[in-house]
C-alpha cells in the first residue's frame, strides 16, 4: 500500500497503532524476519503465545495491509486425508507511513532526482552519499555484535545472512528506485559504501547485487573481494 504525499489516511494510522501491541509487534517482526511465508504455529511458538491468539492477532495484521496471507498445503499428500491447507504469512508488498503534520517529501525526493538524473549529476550525488555514509559510520557505536550488521539493522536495511553474503530485504528507497533505477541505486552503495568506510570496513565490500524483494546492494565476506 503506497503512500501518497497529504495527510495520512484512518487506514495507514490503525495499521501503525496496530503495531503498539506488544504481541502483535512481535509476530509482525517474526514474519518480516523469516523473508517469507509463515505459518500460524511457526509464528505462535517464536512469539511464545497460543495458536490461536496468533490466528487472532496475524489476520488482524493483514486486514490493516501490513501483512498478506495465502493458502498451501505443507505436505506433498494430495486427496482425501491429506488435511486442510495451511494459512501463510508474510510481508505485504506495500509500505505504510504516516506524517504528522502532513508532508510531501517523497514529491520533493521525485522532483529532485528527475532533476539529477536529466542534468547528469550522478557523480556528484554518489559522492554526496558517501560521505554521508562515513558521517553517518563513525557515529555508529562500537559495541554490541558485529559492526557491519549492526549498523544495516540500525538503519533499517533489515540484514540476513545468505552463505558468506549479507543481503538486506528492505530497500529505503523502493519508490524512487523503480522510478530512477540508476540513480537511485548507485547512490544506495554509494551509502553503503560510506557506513562500511565510517566503521573501519573495507568499502568494497559492498556490491550491486540486485534481485526482486531485496534492496540491490550485497554485503560480501572480508575473504570474497576482488
Amino acid at each position: 500500500m503506497a503512500v501518497m504525499d497529504g495527510a495520512p489516511t484512518d487506514r495507514d494510522l490503525a495499521a501503525i497503532g496496530l503495531l503498539q501491541d506488544p504481541v502483535r509487534r512481535a509476530l509482525y517482526e517474526h514474519v518480516v524476519a523469516a523473508g517469507g511465508e509463515v505459518s500460524r504455529n511457526q509464528a505462535a511458538e517464536a512469539a511464545g503465545v497460543g495458536r490461536g491468539l496468533a490466528a487472532f492477532h496475524l489476520d488482524k495484521l493483514v486486514e490493516a495491509g501490513l501483512l498478506e496471507a495465502s493458502f498451501r498445503r505443507l505436505s506433498e499428500r494430495r486427496g482425501p486425508g491429506a488435511g486442510r491447507p495451511a494459512k501463510l504469512y508474510r510481508r505485504a508488498a506495500g509500505e505504510v507511513a504516516a506524517s504528522l503534520p502532513p508532508r510531501a517529501y517523497e514529491t520533493a525526493a521525485h522532483l529532485l532526482a528527475e532533476t539529477l538524473e536529466q542534468t547528469g549529476a550522478d557523480l556528484e550525488l554518489q559522492a554526496a552519499a558517501r560521505r554521508a555514509g562515513v558521517r553517518a559510520g563513525r557515529r555508529q557505536p562500537r559495541e554490541g555484535g558485529p559492526a557491519v550488521e549492526r549498523l544495516l539493522a540500525a538503519r533499517g536495511y533489515e540484514p540476513y545472512r545468505d552463505g558468506a553474503a549479507l543481503r538486506l530485504r528492505n530497500c529505503h528507497f523502493a519508490n524512487l528506485s523503480g522510478e530512477f533505477p540508476v540513480l537511485v541505486c548507485a547512490m544506495n552503495l554509494s551509502l553503503i559504501e560510506g557506513l562500511l568506510e565510517g566503521i573501519g570496513e573495507p568499502p568494497g565490500r559492498a556490491v550491486m547485487d540486485p534481485a526482486p524483494g531485496r534492496c540491490c546492494v550485497a554485503i560480501t565476506s572480508k575473504d570474497n573481494q576482488d
